[in-house]
């Protein structure tokens, strides 16, 4: 068996867990106990999920300090950002705990005759779920509590850069009530999430977009619902009547917050027209005043990066577009302190074809380009497979709405940053940043279970 190790990204010395992976075995196990258990889980009743999933959410409330200190030591993420999504994560158990008692179908005129016409919605059985680590509570969260909610029983492979996270997590729940076998976590790699996937009923992925690739077949070849997200290459278009400096503060927090490891994170800025100017030098004042720093201190925005393996591929990249001729305005190298740090990056003259301008990087690095006008703007941001979140900067309501209309993204936010999401509604993008239903609010609840038609037609009995 192989060993999951998880290290702080501040302190590279530091092991946060050492667990043991479980292998395939250990999760068709895991599956198997799942079954069991969501049989009696289902038949426990709106009322009786309901108030489950209720402590569940007050026990992580109650854990907040301890969870935010995880967070911050586990995966880097800057303290109040970690308060913010373990505050996230109550709201999400509290929300989807009031989605048992839901409608969970409609009765409808039989075409002829009398009787009735009913759909349905009931639980698959076992949700197999696979998690990244740049939202180590709230991710496992908006995917298990919707399942959990419709009667379904979980099992959940983490990323292993936030196995401590996912374990804690879990375990909270289970002290609050929630029983043996309905959520199960098995830590682990490649090797996990494939026996995951290929012995579960539905089937919920979040990570890289070429592992979600090999899910969706996988999954999609067995005939088994799955929606997989594979992150975005996010553009902000800022128009020459944008509020510049409210512009620059919206886009600098889009791409350093949390050292950009966000998948709605902003990657490329677009200028349009007189715009560019004022704004390279407003964002790169901007991005230059944020500090990648501790984690842990109250004020730090930009934390580490993930690992030595991401650090190095940012600074590969930076490295490789200024010998193609472009120019750092802000950041460019690595932060001078110990751990997997990089300075918040504003590139210009970026060659369209280099890999930065057209691939995720997943760091706090954007490039900057110019776009002749609001046309050239919209299919510049058009112009990826993964349209995950585009924001659009103007103080014209009609200009915003119009290029809305226009955009490819899932999802579209109007002088506001990139970055963000409303747990209650829709989550998902476009093209190749996404396969299947949507996650999170009531999408969730349709995905998570399966809709049956049943027609009741008298008996004839006297």
């Amino acid at each position: 068996m192989s060993t999951i190790d998880s290290y702080n990204p501040a302190d590279p010395d530091d092991l946060v867990v050492s667990v043991t992976a479980v292998g395939a075995g250990g999760v068709e196990e895991a599956i198997a106990r799942a079954r069991v258990a969501q049989r009696e889980w289902w038949a426990l009743g709106a009322a009786g999920r309901s108030a489950v999933l209720g402590k569940v959410a007050a026990a992580v409330e109650a854990a907040t300090e301890e969870l935010a200190a995880l967070t911050v030591r586990e995966v880097g993420k800057p303290v109040a950002e970690a308060r913010g999504e373990v505050a996230r994560t109550v709201a999400i158990w509290r929300y989807y705990a009031q989605a048992p008692f839901a409608p969970s179908g409609e009765v409808h005129e039989p075409a002829a005759g009398q009787g009735l016409l009913l759909t349905r919605r009931r639980p698959y059985g076992v949700a197999g779920l696979v998690t990244p680590w740049n939202f180590p509570l709230a991710i496992p969260t908006w995917k298990a509590a919707p399942a959990l909610a419709v009667g379904n029983a979980v099992v959940l492979k983490p990323a292993p850069e936030a196995t401590a996270c996912a374990l804690r997590l879990a375990e909270l729940a289970g002290q609050a009530g929630l029983p043996d076998g309905v959520l199960t976590v098995v830590p682990g790699g490649g090797e996990e999430g494939a026996a995951l996937v290929a012995g579960t009923d539905v089937v919920s992925f979040t990570g890289s977009t070429a592992v979600g690739r090999q899910v969706v077949a996988a999954a999609a070849g067995r005939g088994v619902p799955v929606q997989a997200e594979m992150g975005g290459l996010n553009a902000a278009i800022v128009l020459p009547d944008a509020d510049i400096a409210q512009a620059a503060a919206h886009l600098a927090s889009a791409i350093a917050g949390y050292a950009g490891q966000k998948c709605t994170a902003t990657s490329r800025v677009i200028a349009v027209g007189d715009a560019y100017e004022p704004l390279a030098e407003a964002l790169a004042k901007a991005l230059g005043e944020v500090a990648a720093a501790d984690p842990g201190a109250a004020s730090t925005v930009c934390g580490p990066v993930i690992n030595r393996q991401a650090l190095d591929r940012l600074t590969d990249a930076i490295d490789s577009a200024k010998a193609a001729g472009a120019k750092a305005l802000a950041g460019g190298a690595r932060a001078e302190r110990d751990g997997w740090y990089l300075e918040p990056t504003l590139l210009e003259g970026v060659p369209a074809e280099h890999p930065l301008a057209g691939e995720e990087f997943f760091g706090p690095v954007a490039v900057l380009v110019a776009a002749e006008d609001l046309d050239e703007a919209i299919a510049l941001a058009n112009e990826t497979r993964h349209s995950l979140s585009t924001s659009v900067h103007s103080r014209s309501l009609d200009v915003a709405l119009a290029a809305a209309d226009r955009l490819d993204a899932g999802m579209i936010r109007i002088n506001a940053p990139s970055s963000g999401v409303d747990f209650h509604l829709p989550f998902g993008g476009a093209k190749a940043a996404s396969y299947g239903g949507r996650e999170q609010g009531r999408a969730a609840l349709d995905f998570y279970t399966a809709s049956r038609t049943v027609s009741v037609l008298p008996g004839g009995g006297s």
